[in-house]
């Protein structure tokens, strides 16, 4: 274990999110709130811990192994949430620390869980940053921190340990620019969906403010969740709400998918079989929604309103979102086994959407296939393959070994909070919630509508590393609970 070379990357990374604290400071400026003095002592923590670590020079800088990549992408995550927290508590806007690093937490995995029962209390200053550990941690701090700072060794391992989806290579060869591509795709996204907002200002579609349409821009790049009112977008016209599910859901497609669309390699786009499941999985879901709440009634007036809040809710749960315009703890439980169905599926690998993710279950599927074909002919030789490429056993073994760790974290997490004598609705889905990074659950109490704030602080504080487990993939947090990783090499 290089230890001063993870000290002084962490040391980085401080610095780095000290920076990105004056972009809420100057919205404090604007609005002329006091809450600025909390994010500056917030800026002064980070400088003050973080130069001296990046003073400390490693023995060999060349040399950064899988173990090192890791640990410290780990590491990294838990100090941002730590010290990402301090505006909210240094401003009294949330008293309990043990809280604001729930919220921090939940905001910088894209999770959106909540402990706000009222969203709109909060300074525009700490709703902007809120929001924005949305955006930073939808396509990750490492990976922004590999764009813009030249770093030696194998930093390709920042980027898999960073970057959700089974598997994780290059875009082209210079890493560096692989990340700068990744950013420069996400950047982009993110300001056509703020121009998408303010167009219907422009034709009178939907009213809504710069500020919100760049907060709730925020929210859906990094599928995230968090939203500047209590009710979510309930509040906002249908054209906001139709401009948010189309963004959600392109935001849970892979971004090769627009590195190849940019390329125009459209040949590449159209052989795969991930996005082909993920939209199709959409729609299905859509329509059986759909169906199933005309068919029992009561709930929206038309038809044409059931397919819009039923379009709105499957994006937002397959992404992993959490945005919500209908409190959907209140539709039919068949209607609600779909959605915890695809809180499990989650969006694509290489997105920034939580879950399983769409690759890993058609890998998985064609496994179990090949399994079953293999019992009715032993000795017929089969090679597995997705998208015309072989799947090596590495990645069947690594996507299987996913699968049980998963069901083991989840399985102890909800036997943890079962303390707290919920419902088990409430217990088993705001585990999937919190490990899937989705935020609201299909229960009244952690719905839309609801908050997590009525969870005990043991709780918290294990929903807290359930987003950390999943936004991480599990084993990255998973090598921090073991001695032999703090060994020198």
């Amino acid at each position: 274990m290089n230890h001063r070379m993870i000290l002084s990357l962490l040391g980085y990374v401080l610095l780095l999110i000290g920076g990105f604290l004056l972009l809420p400071c100057i919205v404090a400026l604007i609005y002329g709130e006091e809450a600025l003095w909390s994010l500056l002592a917030a800026v002064g923590v980070c400088v003050a811990v973080g130069l001296p670590l990046t003073l400390l020079k490693p023995k060999n800088k060349r040399t950064m192994h899988a173990r090192d990549g890791f640990v410290m992408v780990s590491l990294s995550w838990i100090v941002i949430s730590l010290v990402g927290a301090l505006p909210f508590w240094f401003s009294r806007a949330i008293p309990s620390y043990l809280d604001a690093v729930f919220e921090t937490v939940s905001g910088f995995t894209t999770t959106g869980a909540s402990i706000l029962t009222d969203v709109e209390a909060m300074p525009h200053c700490l709703l902007f940053w809120r929001s924005f550990t949305h955006w930073l941690g939808g396509m990750g701090v490492l990976v922004f921190m590999l764009a813009v700072v030249p770093m030696s060794g194998e930093s390709i391992y920042l980027l898999r340990a960073e970057s959700p989806g089974p598997s994780v290579s290059k875009m082209v060869p210079k890493m560096r620019t692989s990340a700068a591509i990744l950013y420069g795709i996400y950047c982009a996204m993110t300001v056509l969906q703020i121009l998408a907002y303010q167009l219907g200002n422009i034709f009178g579609w939907g009213e809504i403010s710069f500020f919100d349409s760049v907060c709730l821009a925020f929210g859906s790049a990094g599928t995230g969740g968090f939203s500047v009112r209590t009710d979510g977008l309930a509040g906002y016209s249908v054209y906001v709400q139709s401009v948010t599910t189309v963004a959600m859901m392109m935001f849970g497609v892979n971004f090769s998918i627009y590195f190849f669309l940019i390329c125009r390699k459209f040949r590449l786009i159209w052989k795969n079989s991930e996005l082909k499941c993920y939209l199709g999985i959409i729609l299905a879901s859509i329509a059986l929604i759909t169906a199933n709440l005309m068919l029992t009634g009561g709930y929206f007036g038309s038809l044409r309103e059931t397919v819009h809040h039923v379009s709105f809710s499957v994006s937002s749960i397959i992404t992993t979102t959490g945005f919500g315009t209908a409190d959907f703890s209140l539709w039919p439980e068949f209607s609600k086994v779909i959605l915890v169905t695809l809180m499990v599926i989650g969006a694509c690998a290489g997105s920034t959407g939580g879950g399983i993710k769409v690759s890993r279950l058609l890998i998985l599927f064609k496994y179990a296939r090949a399994e079953v074909r293999h019992l009715l002919h032993p000795h017929a030789v089969e090679v597995m393959t997705v998208d015309g490429k072989r799947v090596s056993s590495d990645v069947i073994r690594g996507t299987s070994a996913f699968l049980i760790v998963y069901l083991f974290v989840a399985v102890l997490s909800i036997t943890v909070v079962a303390l707290d004598n919920f419902g088990a609705e409430t217990t088993v889905t705001s585990v999937l919630a919190t490990l899937n990074n989705i935020g609201p659950g299909v229960s009244i109490e952690i719905g839309p509508l609801g908050s997590y704030a009525h969870f005990s602080s043991l709780s918290k504080l294990v929903l807290s590393l359930d987003m950390l487990f999943g936004r991480l993939e599990l084993f990255p947090m998973l090598l921090l609970f073991r001695p032999s990783t703090w060994r020198k090499h």
